[in-house]
């Protein structure tokens, strides 16, 4: 393979450098005959804290429309995904060197009929912790839990277990190498979930101020995903009519969610970016969702780095660009931290030493 040289500022330090890639991985001594790529500022390989590949509005879709959702997140720089959360087997895509690097979390597992149709496993609480041990075995190191529900009895949103089956569930999983992630839209399954150690909490709007503390000093993460919150009232709307407490409750997450999550940046919860792509949200968006964060308040370097570097290192990957590190990263004509929108046009994605956009 040709070697190849980019050169410019390398976030998140900014140092101007040389990167040579060869054989699918980088180093930073000259390499002769090197052929000259693309200038500009590199940033480590995006990642999608939050995505969804292999499902739509309806439930799973064919490997051939799976393929299009990964090209289309990678084209857009994301070059490492988390999946929270699919019906169909992607594991095929491991064997894919043009397709992004992809850490599974199984199928969502959901309460009986409390949940979107089609997406998840649905359990009653007495299995749940089998279902969880299954997904650990399947997955890649997470299990994806759906937190909380419309509950059509109560006409609101409510935890989807009780808190013994969320905490027999979450040791499974830990007992199987596992980390948990969970759906939490609201405040009631929340203290359940962190006293059981949940490792993770998507969305995250009900969070009160000394759970966010608790987040902080255990370690738990938050995947905010800003542009599903902005959904809200479209789901409030919907269900006015037959579940107006859900109407309320969803129409006050809504104008908390600012001051909820910048109460979490504040306490020092670890926050990243997630698009939610798949299902009712697009794919190749994760830009968008970077500037979302800084709509709130999050400073752009940090909105940055949850979806580049200090992602990458939450995830078990390089959060730099060094000596013999994986060659993934995206190349952009000016510094996004500076103006965000430049995320949104790569000059240039590099993944497994090629050039892949």
């Amino acid at each position: 393979m040709t070697a190849l040289r980019f050169s410019g500022p390398v976030l998140p330090d900014g140092v101007v450098r040389d990167l040579y890639v060869v054989d699918g991985r980088i180093t930073l001594e000259p390499v002769a005959g090197a052929e000259r790529a693309v200038d500009g500022w590199i940033v480590p390989g995006l990642v999608d804290a939050h995505c969804h590949l292999g499902l739509d509005d309806d439930g799973g879709i064919s490997d051939e429309e799976t393929e299009q959702q990964a090209i289309e997140d990678r084209d857009a720089g994301a070059l490492l995904i988390r999946d929270c959360g699919s019906p169909v087997d992607t594991a095929w895509i491991h064997d894919r060197e043009d397709l992004p690097r992809l850490i599974r979390a199984g199928r969502h597992i959901a309460r009986t009929k409390r949940y979107i149709r089609n997406y998840a496993h649905e359990v009653e609480p007495a299995d749940l912790a089998s279902y969880v041990a299954q997904e650990a075995r399947r997955g890649d190191g997470w299990v994806k839990l759906v937190g909380d529900w419309i509950s059509r009895d109560d006409g609101d949103l409510m935890p989807s277990f009780p808190p013994e089956a969320f905490a027999e569930a979450i040791r499974v999983a830990h007992e199987h190498g596992a980390k948990v992630t969970a759906h939490c839209f609201g405040h009631e399954v929340l203290a359940g979930l962190l006293e059981a150690g949940i490792d993770c909490i998507e969305h995250g709007t009900g969070l009160e101020i000394d759970q966010v503390e608790t987040m902080a000093a255990r370690g738990v993460a938050l995947v905010p995903t800003v542009m599903q919150l902005d959904k809200f009232p479209g789901y409030a709307a919907s269900a006015s009519s037959k579940f107006p407490g859900y109407t309320a409750t969803m129409t006050d997450l809504y104008v908390r969610r600012r001051d909820t999550i910048m109460a979490a940046y504040e306490a020092g919860v670890a926050l990243y970016a997630g698009s939610d792509g798949g299902g009712i949200s697009r794919h190749g968006n994760l830009a968008g969702e970077v500037i979302a964060m800084t709509s709130l308040g999050i400073p752009a370097e940090y909105a940055l780095g949850a979806a580049s570097w200090r992602a990458r290192e939450w995830l078990g990957w390089n959060a730099g660009l060094d000596e013999g590190d994986p060659a993934d990263f995206v190349v952009y004509d000016a510094n996004p931290v500076e103006n965000l929108s430049v995320l949104l046009r790569p000059a240039c994605v590099v993944l497994r030493g090629r050039i892949v956009a």
